[in-house]
């Protein structure tokens, strides 16, 4: 490939832990974590945080939470408003509880929600909002704090596309009651496979956390009473739960990782100053429009004057990955069917995305000369 979707954001520190775990006494999640977690949670800018086995996990983890919190929980059949176009596990952790998706469509431009078929989407049987920040992208997160104020809703933030993004200063994935993160390898910083919950919640953060390992009480406070007994104490369980936790060798290369996000995320958006320079005047495409300061996971295309299939048959023969846009349009995919859905109104925007567009990768490297080189291979057609 002359032009692929992601590279590996290791350099010599995150060589160094491997070869350290490879004789470590422990690997098992442990106080490397804990000070992961702790850092990220400063850096977020959040009270709580807590690492899992992956992004997916953190969405599943999150709603599960949700569904046994200490006070007013999420029940089967309550409605919850999702974006027409988003990664599956953003989905599945709310069918999986029995939660009626309602969904609704995206802005062509941001390809984040149509901001006033949100607020039309909205009834008295809707529980929860679930703002997906696209590729990078986010949402118009501070409104939506207001809506979900105004009408007494949870604001669910996946971010797991979009770390480093920022609203005036504020991190995404910090303004819902609960956001969660993604560290997998292609993400803005990687622990191999991983993920994050961050809240300020404490009794969310602490269900979540018993919940993460089995739904037993180890490490965990406030949200049950403890026996005197301490020999049926240290296997108590209290919740439905998951081993959903991550290793110490992944907190560890998460430690270095965190460290260079900043300069991840910087590389990334002067990357993107040099993407909009060449498309954005190219009326063959839409290309996203930023809101806030978005961290530029990948770079969508939206053919407006081309065909498609001409553009992707070029860029295959040219040595350029490309995907689809995340995951396109969700209710395309066979496995609505076993989903307890409707759709607010048509998906016009998300259907076009979904049948005219695909993006290509960002990188935390500088890609001038692929960037150079894709604008050329387009320009033949």
């Amino acid at each position: 490939m002359k032009y692929p979707m992601c590279e590996s954001t290791f350099g010599v520190e995150e060589e160094a832990v491997f070869h350290h775990f490879a004789t470590a006494g422990r690997h098992t999640m442990g106080p490397i974590t804990a000070d992961f977690e702790q850092q990220f949670a400063n850096k977020m800018g959040a009270k709580h945080a807590l690492f899992v086995n992956s992004g997916s996990s953190a969405n599943l983890l999150a709603v599960a939470g949700l569904m046994y919190r200490g006070f007013d929980p999420l029940r089967a059949g309550d409605e919850v408003i999702v974006p027409a176009i988003s990664w599956a596990t953003t989905y599945y952790p709310l069918q999986q509880y029995g939660l009626k998706l309602k969904f609704v469509d995206v802005n062509i431009d941001t390809l984040n929600y149509d901001i006033d078929q949100l607020a039309e989407a909205i009834t008295d049987k809707t529980r929860m909002i679930v703002a997906v920040n696209i590729l990078g992208n986010p949402c118009d997160l501070e409104w939506m704090v207001a809506l979900c104020k105004v009408n007494d809703l949870i604001l669910f933030e996946d971010n797991c596309e979009s770390m480093g993004a920022e609203i005036n200063g504020k991190q995404c994935g910090t303004f819902g009651d609960v956001g969660t993160y993604s560290t997998f390898f292609s993400h803005h910083m990687s622990t191999v496979e991983g993920g994050l919950i961050v809240t300020d919640d404490k009794d969310l953060y602490n269900r979540c956390k018993s919940m993460r390992s089995h739904g037993w009480t180890r490490d965990v406070e406030g949200i049950y009473e403890e026996e005197t007994d301490d020999f049926y104490e240290k296997y108590r369980f209290i919740l439905p739960g998951y081993n959903l936790r991550n290793q110490e060798l992944n907190s560890a290369l998460g430690l270095c990782q965190i460290d260079k996000l900043d300069g991840f995320v910087a590389q990334r958006r002067r990357n993107a100053e040099l993407f909009k320079k060449l498309f954005a005047d190219d009326r063959r495409f839409i290309i996203q429009k930023e809101a806030g300061r978005s961290s530029w996971f990948a770079f969508t295309l939206i053919c407006n004057e081309i065909n498609r299939m001409d553009v992707l048959r070029e860029l295959a023969r040219a040595g350029i990955e490309h995907r689809i846009i995340t995951g396109g349009c969700f209710p395309c995919h066979d496995v609505i069917k076993y989903f307890d859905s409707e759709n607010h109104g048509r998906l016009d925007n998300a259907m076009y995305a979904h049948e005219q567009g695909f993006f290509v990768g960002n990188s935390h490297k500088d890609l001038t000369d692929e960037l150079l080189y894709l604008k050329e291979v387009l320009s033949k057609l």
